[in-house]
């Protein structure tokens, strides 16, 4: 009896961790997009109120390119997204796009999210979401 309690107790455990892992990841993630990286004078020239995309200052004096204190950040490597969260989805699971029911063979629900391919027809997105749900994928944009 206790030997059974033991499995189901562990089945949970792994469970809880990959959860856990899950929240750590999508946690990480929101927090990556905080830093918004906006050219360099966008709040003096009204030419620049429509275009708010980063363009690498260049100049000899811009206090931006030399990263002087008080003003905005310069986009750099030091700001990248770190390598095990990077292209993943917020919730935490691999992004996959398929169009075919062949493309769900070797994934697995717990590692990947699916979106289904937009160039497909209504007869083919309806038999790819019956087929992932019931083998229970998430499908993002169904």
């Amino acid at each position: 009896m206790s030997s059974d309690y033991e499995i189901v107790m562990s089945k949970r455990l792994e469970a809880f961790k990959k959860i856990s892992t899950r929240r750590k990841i999508a946690s990480l993630k929101r927090k990556m997009r905080k830093h918004e990286f906006l050219r360099w004078s966008w709040w003096k020239f009204t030419k620049f109120e429509n275009e708010l995309k980063w363009k690498k200052p260049r100049g000899k004096d811009n206090p931006v390119r030399l990263a002087l204190k008080g003003y905005p950040p310069k986009a750099s490597i030091g700001y990248a997204t770190p390598h095990e969260i990077k292209n993943m989805h917020p919730c935490g699971l691999k992004p996959v796009i398929i169009r075919c029911v062949k493309d769900l063979e070797n994934l697995d629900p717990e590692k990947h999210v699916l979106y289904i391919a937009s160039d497909l027809g209504l007869k083919k997105k309806l038999e790819l979401i019956r087929i992932a749900s019931s083998r229970g994928f998430r499908i993002t944009n169904a």
